[in-house]
């Protein structure tokens, strides 16, 4: 029997079984729902028909009130606009859990991608010696964050994880009872969760989605293309931000980190202790027994009586495997081996850390402190620093930074910011002591835009009494003009005598971080990503150049705008002028659950982004290359759209259209994260202030998308116009970089509805300013439909077009509940005695709207 297209199996596992389920949860009786169920649709119809006809969300809503609910008071609408809310909220849930549950059988989970389509491909080309050469030496690293962009609580996400096991075996007496269940359980959470219950959540899919799957991962590969010799290499690391993650978030204290550090160590000793339990059940014979129960029970007292001690350290643990394994084989003829190995495999992939919790802090932060740290020691101890300190050049201070010898104590400094910061450098060495140096070897330095910010965060550690620091100093370069300017950063330390002797302890290894998100908000689409491919060109030369093996960390979110979309292409499309022996990645909030929040969806996507490094170093190994020409038209793209996006970045009505027109303000409402919406505390919203999640969010609750596309119609359309549309054509058809660029765009585009805020444009305030958005979206939507040759957006991912067509569906009522919201608020704002009560009620239904439509969306911030 045939296998169906991908677009029929997603109709008939995941559509039709939506409506089915559906229409059973809309006839649930809740209490106080009263005929809630039997209107949505009706309202949803209403919506549809209404912006089609170009009426306003306000005409919309009143219009059903009228037809619908009797000459209802604004009360009564009121409420069942919060009804309407809680409902779509569940519909979104039910939808992910069908997607889930039937994501192997629209997803082919051996094909193209997957570890036996390479193993296949590289026994076809004969490459299974330099496949191995490959695999030895190359790592895929998902590092989770704390960003807050997963709206679900984790009451919430359990279910998702019932339902999705019902739906998968078509269990419909548990799926109602989870349904109703799901309809009786709080979405909103009443206090922001602190960063160690962040932690605590993310953990879940550690133990219960990674620790399997990566094994498994491994296993495979091991037998499959090892030849069943073990692989010393941990080809997949898992990388871990809450309770290290200082950036902007005043609560990540010290203790938390050792939390953090500390709970990250006991759940992976609980995961070995059940998989150990199994074991015993099967590993019953003589010589063997006793060995597997003195393990069992040193793993028991660890992980439930050890108040921070551990009756077995990793070296034991692993020699006490290998000496089962041993007996295993010469006396009892590997029965069970395999199971054996595949714990093997884990403790080598996870030691006793599981994850590597990384350690972040701002340069500007770092530069208030050590202003504190020279000021300190001009006043204890002038010896360590020159009194003159503060009017030496760079290059000057950087020479004083590199052989700097003491041992700080930062209970001395009153300001608590310098405190902390030292203490998390120092806390380094505790959480290595116990977890092993992987436990934290990290330190990224966000917005760093100097060689001195690099050497300063160096010279703490030194400072500290740690002449050899067994961590990676990782400087994040972010905007354009920093990432402009990366390689001769790097070039000036990798010169420097102290630093080069400390990349020496290290391996020759430096890791740099490159943002997406703050660099879309900063130059636009293009620019951005053109900057990033740029920079890593730029760097990947000038590290060769001094023998350095430069690993590049992207800090990826989960839209286009951000850096998602199809990222295994992106990784896939990298010539050889860019060094790309590991990928390592960000992974947050949505994009947490939505690709890595099952087995199935977690291989599939790890298994991408390992054959993404397999495809570009061994199987397409030197193709790629752009060539002279070629960036020549990527460079005149990228500037193009930049000009764009600057004049409409300094538009005078661009901060005050998000303040009055966007969600942006609400997001600091939600409590879905411990970090600040903004870094500084000043009540004027200030650009270079504003994260990147709210930003992108605002922009994608309005379904204009902005960040995704904006400067690329106008870019296009410059060749259009000078009649050399060939050269952007030529350069789609033949650079699958640029090609995955304009596709990832083009989802931007297919989640972006103008019609909803169309009625803006009659603003007198604002009104010229959407025209401007809408002209280039208009623009842009035309000219990538040209360049694909297709007639609608999102052609060639007929499955992904149809999940998206189905959540915005899902979720039209809801956006124009926020609409009709915010919209009330502006007319109640200009009355002359504000009914402020009605104010917050409005802003309450905005609040509660966000979290429905970023859940469904995916990847939406």
């Amino acid at each position: 029997m045939y296998t169906l297209p991908k677009i029929e199996r997603f109709n008939q596992e995941v559509l039709s079984k939506y409506n089915i389920y559906n229409s059973v949860f809309i006839t649930l009786p809740f209490d106080s729902i009263d005929n809630t169920g039997a209107l949505l649709p009706l309202f949803s119809e209403i919506c549809d028909a209404g912006y089609k006809k170009h009426e306003t969300p306000k005409e919309i809503l009143d219009f059903f009130a009228t037809r619908y609910l009797e000459n209802a008071s604004e009360a009564e609408k009121i409420d069942i606009m919060f009804r309407f809310i809680q409902y779509i909220e569940r519909q979104v849930v039910l939808f992910d859990a069908i997607e889930d549950a039937a994501f192997s059988t629209v997803h082919n989970m051996e094909g193209i991608g997957s570890l036996r389509d390479i193993k296949e491909k590289s026994d076809v080309k004969n490459k299974q010696e330099e496949l191995i050469d490959f695999l030895e030496d190359f790592n895929v690293r998902t590092v989770l964050t704390a960003h807050p962009t997963q709206f679900y609580p984790g009451a919430v996400l359990g279910i998702i994880n019932d339902l999705t096991n019902a739906i998968r075996v078509n269990n419909l007496l548990e799926i109602k009872l989870l349904l109703a269940q799901l309809g009786k359980t709080p979405f909103i959470k009443d206090v922001k969760p602190n960063p160690f219950d962040e932690a605590v959540s993310l953990i879940w899919y550690l133990e219960n989605v990674f620790y399997e799957t990566s094994g498994e991962m491994v296993h495979y590969l091991q037998k499959n293309i090892f030849k069943g010799n073990s692989i010393q290499n941990p080809l997949i690391k898992l990388g871990f931000w809450p309770g290290g993650d200082r950036d902007g978030n005043p609560f990540v204290t010290t203790q938390i980190t050792l939390n953090v550090a500390e709970r990250l160590r006991t759940s992976i000793l609980k995961c070995y202790y059940i998989e150990i339990r199994k074991l015993k059940r099967k590993l019953t014979f003589s010589g063997v027994d006793t060995l597997v129960t003195e393990l069992e029970s040193k793993l028991y007292r660890s992980v439930f009586y050890s108040k921070g001690e551990l009756f077995i350290s990793l070296e034991q643990f692993k020699a006490e495997l290998n000496t089962i394994k041993d007996i295993i084989i010469a006396k009892h003829q590997s029965l069970y081996l395999d199971e054996l190995e595949a714990l093997l495999i884990k403790v080598n992939l996870f030691g006793f850390h599981f994850a590597s919790l990384d350690i972040r802090q701002n340069s500007k932060i770092h530069d208030a402190v050590f202003s504190d740290v020279v000021g300190y020691y001009l006043k204890t101890n002038p010896a360590v620093f020159p009194e003159n300190y503060f009017e030496l050049s760079e290059d000057q201070k950087i020479d004083v930074l590199s052989n700097l010898s003491a041992d700080l104590n930062p209970d001395v400094f009153e300001n608590e910011l310098t405190r902390l910061t030292i203490e998390s450098i120092q806390v380094i060495k505790t959480i290595q002591s116990r977890n092993g140096e992987f436990g934290a070897n990290r330190y990224i330095i966000s917005n760093n835009e100097s060689a001195l910010n690099v050497m300063e965060t160096f010279a703490l550690f030194r400072l500290s009494n740690w002449q050899e620091p067994t961590v990676d100093i990782i400087p994040l370069f972010e905007s354009v003009d920093d990432l402009h300017n990366a390689h001769a950063i790097m070039e000036k330390l990798y010169l420097n005598p102290a630093y080069a002797k400390h990349l020496e302890n290290r391996g020759n290894k430096q890791t740099i971080m490159l943002g997406f998100s703050d660099g879309t908000k900063d130059g636009g689409y293009l620019m951005a990503n053109w900057s990033i491919y740029k920079a890593k060109e730029e760097l990947t030369a000038v590290s060769r150049k001094y023998g350095i093996k430069v690993i590049f960390f992207d800090g990826r979110g989960g839209p286009p705008a951000r850096g998602g979309g199809k990222t295994h292409k992106f990784y896939a499309s990298l010539g050889p002028n860019i060094e790309n022996n590991e990928i390592q990645i960000t992974v947050q909030g949505q994009t947490i659950s939505s690709n890595f929040g099952t087995l199935d969806s977690c291989r599939y996507n790890l298994e991408n982004l390992l054959s993404a490094g397999v495809t570009n170093q061994v199987f397409n190994k030197g193709q790629n290359e752009l060539t002279v020409e070629e960036k020549s038209i990527l460079d005149a793209l990228a500037n193009i759209g930049y000009e764009k996006y600057l004049s409409f970045k300094n538009h005078p009505k661009f901060i005050p259209y998000l303040e009055q027109m966007s969600t942006l303000k609400y997001y600091a409402k939600t409590n879905i994260g411990s970090r600040p919406s903004k870094r500084s505390q000043s009540a004027s919203l200030d650009f270079a202030d504003l994260r990147a999640i709210p930003f992108v969010g605002s922009w994608s609750q309005l379904k204009q998308n902005v960040p995704g596309f904006f400067g690329l119609g106008t870019a296009l359309k410059k060749f259009e116009d000078n009649k050399e549309w060939h050269k952007v054509q030529d350069l789609y058809n033949n650079s699958l970089f640029f090609k995955t660029l304009l596709e990832n765009s083009m989802m931007s585009l297919a989640k972006s509805f103008f019609p909803l805020t169309a009625y803006m444009k009659n603003d007198p305030e604002f009104g010229e300013f959407w025209q401007i958005i809408y002209d280039e979206f208009l623009e842009t939507e035309r000219l990538l439909l040209k360049i694909a040759g297709h007639k609608t957006l999102m052609e060639n991912y007929p499955d992904g077009k149809a999940s998206i067509d189905v959540r915005e569906r899902i979720v039209l009522p809801l956006i124009t509940i926020q609409q009709y919201a915010l919209l009330r608020i502006n007319e109640l704002n200009k009355e002359n005695i504000p009914n402020e009560e009605l104010i917050k009620v409005y802003e309450k239904i905005v609040t509660r709207s966000l979290f429905g439509n970023t859940n469904a969306s995916r990847n939406s911030a």
